[in-house]
């Protein structure tokens, strides 16, 4: 019997690139796919699990037709709320997506196609994901739905390298899960450290 993991690459799925965030999202833009382009915007600046993702109600993220500046959800995973940005670019993708499809404020966001089904499910945003990788010339095996949620956070730690911060950001309750999130190495901490004179 063959492994269920067999032809598939096991372990953390890194995140994109900034120049790949950009190709990608040049992609989505140019082809007019207003449902993906709101929906992987959303999914870099949410830091979200693609569970807590394909769930979000326009409520959620807009009021009365407008798109706001920050929300917050309750993750599914722990229970516990977190909050995010939405930036302009964000914004505006959602609130073309809401317009075009005259999303109510109890509709989900990403709606299914499948009538049996309220909202977009994990396994069709993999799949979505699967795409925009493979369609600037990755390989889809090694990246997923978390590739996503960890490509802000990976940059915010590159930028700033505060742990802390990244940890509210993704809403882990230990600060460890969060060193493990990022790949954070021995080598890292003391580059940080050997930066810091008192």
């Amino acid at each position: 019997m063959p492994n269920w993991n067999r032809g598939h690459i096991v372990g953390q799925k890194p995140p994109l690139k900034p120049r790949e965030v950009w190709s990608i999202r040049t992609r989505l833009q140019v082809s007019g796919a207003e449902r993906d382009l709101a929906l992987f915007n959303l999914a870099i600046d949410s830091k979200l699990r693609g569970c807590d993702l394909v769930t979000i109600t326009v409520g959620d993220v807009a009021l009365s037709g407008s798109v706001r500046d920050r929300a917050v959800i309750v993750q599914k995973k722990t229970g516990r709320p977190v909050q995010f940005e939405i930036t302009e670019q964000t914004r505006a993708a959602v609130g073309a997506w809401i317009a075009r499809r005259r999303l109510s404020e109890r509709d989900f966001l990403f709606p299914s196609r499948v009538r049996a089904k309220p909202h977009m499910s994990t396994r069709q945003y993999g799949r979505i994901v699967d795409k925009w990788v493979a369609s600037i010339g990755l390989d889809p095996k090694r990246y997923g739905t978390h590739s996503m949620r960890r490509t802000k956070a990976s940059q915010i730690y590159k930028k700033t390298g505060n742990i802390r911060a990244v940890q509210l950001l993704l809403g882990h309750t230990k600060l460890e899960s969060t060193v493990r999130y990022l790949g954070i190495e021995v080598d890292d901490a003391l580059a940080i450290s050997e930066q810091v004179e008192l």
